[in-house]
């Protein structure tokens, strides 16, 4: 099985937990991503899915430029590091039925993400996940 720090995307946005959904909204639309990692002093404490913003902010009937991450934030964050293997991580997305998991170093510092995506091009390269994945964005 191949490692986390071969399939990990490093490009990564992560947004202090005091951010609006607003921000976090543009920031998605910016980098063309449907994810922001919430971040407290540099260290991720949540995520916030493009999903989470239409549930919980915007069918409720918040403000987004009101509301802030750590409102919506998910709660307890489950994070990779480099020492796990690409089962391992598929392994915990199936268990908490999540499509992306961040990748943290040895201080507990954002150095990545892991996306199904990511990890269907690695162990089944010939799936319609993995040629989805490997597309361009539609613009």
């Amino acid at each position: 099985m191949g490692s986390i720090s071969e399939v990990m995307t490093t490009d990564v946005v992560d947004l202090p937990s005091s951010s609006s959904i607003l921000e976090a909204a543009l920031a998605m639309r910016g980098a063309d991503i449907g994810f922001v990692v919430v971040t407290q002093e540099g260290q991720p404490r949540g995520v916030v899915t493009d999903r989470d913003i239409t549930v919980r902010v915007v069918a409720e009937g918040l403000d987004p430029a009101q509301t802030t991450l750590a409102d919506v934030a998910s709660g307890e964050l489950v994070c990779l590091t480099t020492e796990h293997s690409t089962a391992d991580a598929a392994k915990l997305m199936r268990d908490l039925a999540v499509r992306r998991l961040p990748v943290i170093d040895e201080n507990d510092r954002l150095i990545g993400v892991v996306s199904i995506g990511d990890l269907a091009q690695e162990l089944d390269p010939d799936s319609a996940l993995a040629d989805i994945s490997a597309s361009p964005p539609n613009d």
